[in-house]
């Protein structure tokens, strides 16, 4: 079996782990990393609407865009 290598961002989530004693105190932690990339991801879209490389335009482009995974058959 293999080795699995953790970086220090998982290792810091293990760390934090070690205080969580009951579903409640997890469900919170869950929701502030959640809260955290979403946070994350919308200041990411708002500099890309700043910038221009995101637009009303290409939004649009995305309401019917259908990509699926090709199967064998």
């Amino acid at each position: 079996m293999a080795a699995t290598v953790l970086n220090e961002a998982q290792l810091e989530m293990l760390r934090m782990m070690s205080v969580v004693k009951s579903p409640e105190v997890l469900a919170d932690l869950k929701q502030a990393v959640s809260d955290f990339f979403a946070r994350k991801a919308r200041q990411e879209i708002d500099s890309l609407w700043e910038s221009g490389e995101l637009t009303e335009e290409k939004t649009e482009l995305f309401r019917h865009l259908h990509e699926r995974t090709p199967y064998r058959q």
